[in-house]
């Protein structure tokens, strides 16, 4: 066992590029029929993909440009939330992102389960013992892969990417030469009462805005990365592969169902509404292939932030932000206690959810929530860095000032827009979790808190406690 020592940078674009998809493209492109179908028309989702696109587009150059600006900052968004706000905002930015992708990986799980449930009855809605154990087993598979060597398991990651791109290749392929109705998609082009109603449109656009929020989440994954790139350059070139192409194929299978059925069909499918996209074109053998790659992509999703959530607390502990231990590496480099401490926490919530099913809607609505307070503060240090408040005054430009600057507001808005009551919640996970951040602080002798940092801490407690409040007398709904 050793500490701090890690195998060379040895990851190529195309691996991290892999990275930034696996994480992205989950279980949220198999619904997007529905979930737009039932909200919107083709105008209204051509207009929100372009806003959120746009929007999420500003910050993926924003960490294009904090990569080569800050070169010395190689644990990605948690090293910039807390080069620009302080030790203690890093913390709550690292922790928060940690605690996000585990809650997110207990919501895998249950998913794989429950799709497989109609050939295994026992496994119900992915909550029953049945379940359970099999998850269990699932975890410490994986678990023991990436213990291997973070190599490895991107090598693993990127077969399992490919693979999960291939049933949604060859919807859209069939859709396109063989399913694609003209008539049916003019037929779609309004949502609401089908008629061009710009009032209509504009509530259309701020409720797919929404949906929006949570399928753009691991495009940071490059990022993440970012002390195994063979070149500096390599990560931003990564994240702009990544996230384009994952773009295109959201907007690709979204737009392209509203030319095999009616919008109302669309929004009334289960899950996953593409499996019954692509039934309605070839038959019963589409829905398989589509749950299929389902279970595939999930799975690819769940490697991919399994890895991020490792790599997460041994960023911090190298920051100095968590303790010591957390450093520590195994002899395939891989930061194996941070990997267990990972694995642990969704063993916990595993657990939880098969005894509440609240505690595990809590978990999954927290999941963006949490992981978006990092890239808020990703996007600020990526703005004060072209003020005059940043340390690099060469380096600014009126481009990076614009870009950041939308970057910032959008970010903030996908924080307000995923739920402001998930916002406040989320300090009852960061409040707890920042024992880790007084352990490592008093473990190198340090103060624990700056003035400025208190007055944090304090707010963060007093939004714990009216979060608590809030759940126990209902005056918080989830």
């Amino acid at each position: 066992m050793s500490r701090g020592t890690t195998e060379a940078k040895t990851l190529p674009v195309l691996a991290l590029a892999a990275m930034v998809v696996g994480s992205m493209v989950g279980a949220g492109v198999f619904s997007l029929p529905s979930t737009f179908g039932g909200a919107t028309g083709v105008i209204g989702a051509v207009i929100a993909w372009a806003l959120a696109g746009a929007g999420m587009l500003t910050f993926v150059l924003v960490l294009q440009r904090l990569a080569t600006r800050k070169p010395d900052l190689d644990a990605g968004i948690f090293a910039y939330a807390k080069a620009g706000f302080g030790n203690y905002l890093g913390f709550f930015s690292a922790f928060g992102y940690w605690a996000s992708a585990c809650a997110g990986n207990v919501t895998y799980w249950v998913l794989i389960c429950s799709t497989l449930s109609g050939l295994f009855p026992g496994l119900g809605a992915g909550n029953t013992p049945a379940a359970i154990v099999v998850s269990t087993i699932g975890l410490w598979g994986f678990h023991l892969l990436i213990r291997r060597g973070i190599r490895e398991a991107a090598f693993v990651n990127v077969v399992v990417t490919v693979a999960k791109l291939v049933p949604l290749l060859t919807f859209i392929a069939i859709v396109v030469f063989a399913g694609f109705d003209g008539r049916i998609f003019e037929a779609n082009l309004w949502g609401g009462d089908g008629s061009p109603d710009p009032g209509s449109i504009a509530s259309q656009i701020q409720s797919t805005l929404l949906l929006t929020v949570f399928v753009f989440l691991g495009v940071e994954g490059a990022s993440v990365y970012s002390r195994y790139a063979r070149r500096r350059q390599d990560i931003g070139r990564a994240s702009i592969i990544g996230f384009l192409g994952v773009l295109l194929l959201f907007v690709s299978v979204s737009l392209l169902s509203y030319g095999v059925l009616p919008r109302e069909e669309l929004g009334a499918l289960p899950e996953p509404s593409l499996g019954g996209v692509l039934e309605a074109v070839v038959g019963e053998w589409g829905a398989l292939l589509i749950g299929a790659g389902l279970i595939v992509s999930v799975l690819g999703a769940y490697l991919s932030w399994t890895l991020m959530a490792s790599e997460v607390l041994f960023a911090a502990a190298k920051q100095n932000d968590v303790p010591l231990f957390l450093r520590d590496v195994n002899r395939h480099g891989v930061p194996d206690r941070a990997l267990l401490l990972s694995t642990l926490l969704v063993q916990v919530l595993l657990v939880l959810v098969m005894f509440s099913e609240d505690a595990f809607t809590l978990a999954f609505s927290l999941t963006s929530s949490l992981c978006l307070i990092a890239y808020a503060l990703s996007a600020g240090y990526g703005l004060k860095l072209e003020t005059r408040w940043g340390d690099d005054p060469a380096g600014r430009s009126r481009r990076g000032l614009l870009v950041a600057g939308l970057a910032t507001v959008y970010t903030v808005f996908l924080l307000i827009a995923g739920g402001a009551q998930y916002f406040v919640v989320s300090f009852l996970i960061l409040v707890p979790g920042s024992i880790l951040y007084v352990l490592a602080r008093r473990e190198q002798g340090l103060r624990v808190f700056t003035r400025g940092e208190a007055v944090v801490f304090a707010l963060a407690v007093a939004m714990a406690v009216w979060a608590l409040v809030g759940l126990m007398t209902g005056a918080i709904a989830i």
